[in-house]
């Protein structure tokens, strides 16, 4: 038996994925790479913005043409997408050959539902409304991303960005205890198998205020970094207004903490900040930075920008195009606005034509092409330790403890997985060349 499974969206959802994909091993299920050849497909679903979820939907209904001629397979529909209610309406009645849908709280439970919609040769829907439960500890886990292993810390949001559907469809914050999460990082450390071990939520800042047990984000950090094994610990995403001094201190003591920090600003403008109810300003953004650097000084940043927000002016932009060439960003994702349902910013008046969302984000994608480029450049000739991370069609690609990413022509596929020291030879576009030394 094969099963197939097609990710959309963040890195929570990838290792869902995994989580999805150890669940179907355990029962005796073979990964194929084919879609077409799989007893069971498995849509796991974003709807952070319009394109994903669209994508996902035309990508489901395609799979109808493959059922007609295998009946018996499975198709299952989980994720973020069918938690909304008008998104599982629509799944249950346009797409009759979708056999499962199953929603983000629940994903453990893929066995049990996968059993009775077998038996009972019959649709099976469950989508459990918001409750404090975590995923359990024990649910298998088939890791799919080389030498890095995804580590939940946290699960949910309570920030309500007023553009962002995550707090509907995955539910307000939920710690996972914290020597859950240690326990887990040791037995990763113990198989051998991952030199990056990154940890996930959708605010790992204010991991721990939940649980009333003098947990913090900062503590955690701690506890792994000492414990022995030669490793480097990333997190994934920070949120601004809880990003304080003291985490920022430990990030800058222990040395097996990447020094690479995404920290997502969304816009330059106070108003639209306020807007968005971000819950900080750019100033207070750009002491942040200060502070990092001052504590950091080789840390790389990255971050996320939208552009076209309800009520954006021109002066609104321009504040961002600002604080973009003040940070410098190593890396910035830049998206267009995309409203969402039952979202407040959907209801905003003042909303942006396509073609200035689209001007916009071709002068903002512009402004950091050129300071990739001059960040690019001024590598050149330095060297920095680096974990090879993937190999492929006789090239390195490796990862800097602040985040850059270098190509290296090298046939050495035993390198992957380890770290090297690595010579900055020339710069392209900013993409960066070395060599191993």
């Amino acid at each position: 038996m094969y099963y197939h499974i097609i990710t959309y969206g963040c890195q929570m959802n990838v290792h869902e994925s995994e989580k999805l994909a150890g669940i179907l091993e355990n029962l005796g299920y073979t990964h194929t790479l084919e879609k077409e050849n799989a007893d069971i497909v498995l849509f796991n679903t974003c709807c952070i913005r319009d394109t994903a979820e669209r994508r996902a939907l035309s990508n489901i209904a395609a799979l109808k043409k493959i059922k007609i001629n295998k009946p018996d397979m499975i198709i299952g529909v989980c994720g973020c997408m069918p938690q909304q209610e008008s998104a599982k309406q629509y799944i249950e009645t346009k797409m009759p050959h979708v056999d499962i849908i199953l929603g983000t709280h629940n994903i453990h439970n893929l066995a049990r539902l996968l059993e009775n919609c077998l038996q009972e040769k019959k649709r099976v829907v469950e989508i459990l409304g918001e409750g404090r439960e975590l995923q359990p500890a024990n649910t298998p886990i088939t890791r799919t991303s080389g030498v890095n292993a995804w580590v939940n810390i946290t699960y949910g949001c309570n920030n309500f960005c007023t553009y962002c559907v995550v707090p509907y469809v995955r539910g307000r914050e939920r710690s996972r205890p914290m020597p859950e999460i240690i326990n887990e990082i040791k037995r990763l450390i113990a198989e051998g198998r991952y030199s990056e071990i990154t940890l996930l939520g959708q605010n790992v800042n204010s991991y721990g205020n939940d649980l009333n047990d003098g947990s913090s984000f900062g503590k955690l950090l701690k506890e792994i970094a000492q414990l022995d094994g030669n490793f480097r610990l990333k997190f994934l995403t920070s949120h601004p207004k809880d990003f304080k001094d003291g985490v920022i201190d430990i990030i800058a003591q222990y040395d097996k903490i990447s020094k690479s920090i995404h920290l997502p600003v969304q816009s330059g403008s106070n108003a639209i900040l306020k807007a968005m109810n971000r819950k900080y300003t750019r100033e207070y953004y750009l002491d942040r930075i200060d502070y990092l650097r001052k504590k950091i000084p080789d840390v790389g940043i990255s971050s996320d920008v939208i552009v076209g927000f309800p009520g954006e002016t021109d002066q609104d932009f321009k504040d961002t195009l600002d604080l973009v060439k003040q940070v410098r960003y190593n890396n910035l994702y830049m998206f267009m606005y995309s409203p969402r349902k039952n979202t407040p910013a959907a209801n905003m008046p003042n909303q942006i034509e396509q073609s200035v969302k689209k001007e916009r984000i071709k002068t903002l994608i512009e402004l950091q092409r050129e300071i990739m480029r001059e960040i690019a450049k001024d590598c050149v000739g330095k060297r920095y330790k680096a974990l090879i991370e993937e190999y492929k069609d006789g090239v390195l690609s490796a990862t800097t403890d602040c985040g850059k990413l270098i190509f290296i022509e090298n046939d050495n596929q035993s390198l992957v997985g380890k770290f090297c020291e690595v010579l900055i030879t020339r710069a392209k576009s900013g993409r960066l060349v070395g060599e191993l030394v």
